[in-house]
């Protein structure tokens, strides 16, 4: 079997007597979508926060690219090549699609915000930006502030902005999340073609966008990984049909 990129093992978090986090195990393989689902309150953006950094397990250990680092802050993870997007868009509203995308390539160069001006100007910058706004179908949206953009185009657009950060895998909490049904499909579109240069774990409650994306799935069910396996297992399996899907959505 292929190694995993991203491994955890018994992560676990707890919130003063709730146990969001319960012993969660995961192998996530290069060049996969790896969907983690389950209802509200099963723990998985708790689970995205302990992957990327903006909290710290109480137990466990996270391992990516061969290496520990369940340890280190979420700056360092990011460097090392793992990136998130988040499930509230968290794009700077008064600057521009190509303005918050050269602002995250001169994050990811390291240096400060302090020289807003210059750093906008910069072409090493700006040609760069061009390209992944293309990349993302914002090529024509390049100048028009992101408060303006409309939600999918802004969720368009953040997927830009942690490519910028020249990750080896993306964590992605709820893409689609405020979608109407065209932009679902656009987003769906872009992630099957990112799918062939990265790695992705999806936090997703969109069943019909994780069917179509995952290669497997993991549903998490009051913080425990109650079944992993490839999306006709899953819909298959009568724990899961009973914990989270449904009789009628797993047939």
């Amino acid at each position: 079997m292929t190694s995993a990129l991203l491994s955890t093992a018994s992560l676990r978090k707890s919130f003063g007597g709730v146990i969001a986090t319960d012993s969660v195990s995961i192998d996530v393989v290069p060049g996969e979508i790896h969907a983690v689902i389950g209802p509200n309150g099963a723990g998985k953006t708790t689970l995205v926060n302990l992957l990327s950094g903006l909290l710290k397990a109480d137990a466990g250990e996270i391992v990516f690219d061969g290496a520990p680092v369940a340890r280190l802050p979420a700056a360092a993870r990011v460097k090392r090549g793992l990136a998130r997007s988040f499930q509230i868009t968290s794009v700077l509203r008064d600057f521009t699609a190509a303005d918050n995308v050269a602002l995250a390539i001169q994050a990811r160069q390291g240096h400060s915000f302090r020289f807003w001006k210059p750093v906008l100007e910069d072409a090493t910058l700006r040609r760069p930006a061009a390209e992944l706004l293309d990349r993302v179908g914002l090529a024509e949206r390049a100048e028009i502030l992101a408060g303006n953009l409309a939600h999918g185009e802004q969720r368009q657009l953040e997927i830009a902005m942690v490519l910028a950060t020249g990750p080896k895998m993306l964590l992605l909490d709820e893409p689609m999340a405020g979608m109407g049904v065209e932009e679902s499909q656009r987003m769906v579109a872009l992630l099957q073609e990112l799918k062939a240069q990265y790695t992705m774990l999806l936090i997703e409650h969109d069943m019909d966008a994780v069917f179509a994306l995952a290669d497997r799935i993991t549903v998490l069910v009051y913080g425990r990984d109650i079944a992993t396996g490839a999306p006709a297992d899953i819909r298959a399996n009568a724990d899961v049909r009973e914990a989270y899907l449904g009789e009628s959505e797993a047939v």
